[in-house]
């Protein structure tokens, strides 16, 4: 018994040992902007930005691959953010890029079944309801990540802009049309 503890002692301190010096051999330098702009994204990994995560999107914007406005989730806000961060053109200021509309998920109450299959999907926790019960959505908390549509089995759920609110809500400059800005 003795022996068997001794053993794997010894081998969990000598790969221990192994994958430090690996890791300090072969570690590779991120540039600072790619962790600041990760920073400003949502952080909810859904993917609506065509991206693997959010480390991939915000690798994107730092090499310019990607535009600004590419995270639906975080909004104008965040576009806004990213702009002022890579020096990139805000959106809605004349450039080329294209705004993308926030969308949430929306449930016609007189289908759902009450089936609870959209809210075990939700990676946020944005649909409140019960088994048997209707469902509905918090449209706060909800980034449109298109995973509850997809499992629901009525088809009660669609993806709808974002209502506008005071916190959403801004204005468009002059000789833009409003329906172009987020």
């Amino acid at each position: 018994m003795i022996e068997a503890v001794a053993t794997m002692s010894a081998l969990g301190l000598g790969l221990g040992t192994i994958l430090g010096v690996a890791a300090r051999r072969f570690h590779v330098e991120t540039p600072p902007i790619v962790d600041e702009i990760e920073a400003q994204l949502p952080g909810t990994n859904c993917g609506q930005c065509g991206f693997p995560g959010c480390r991939g999107a915000a690798e994107a914007v730092a090499e310019g691959a990607a535009p600004v406005t590419l995270c639906p989730p975080g909004g104008r806000e965040v576009a806004v953010t990213l702009a002022e961060i890579t020096g990139a053109e805000p959106p809605g200021s004349g450039g080329t890029g294209q705004d993308a509309e926030p969308v949430v998920a929306f449930i016609f109450e007189d289908h759902c079944t009450g089936c609870t299959k959209c809210f075990k999907r939700c990676p946020t926790d944005a649909i409140i309801g019960a088994a048997k019960q209707i469902h509905t959505v918090v449209n706060d908390a909800c980034i449109g990540c298109d995973a509850c549509v997809a499992v629901c089995p009525t088809e009660a759920i669609i993806l709808r802009t974002k209502p506008r609110t005071l916190r959403n809500w801004h204005w468009p400059k002059p000789g833009t049309p409003a329906d172009a800005t987020l």
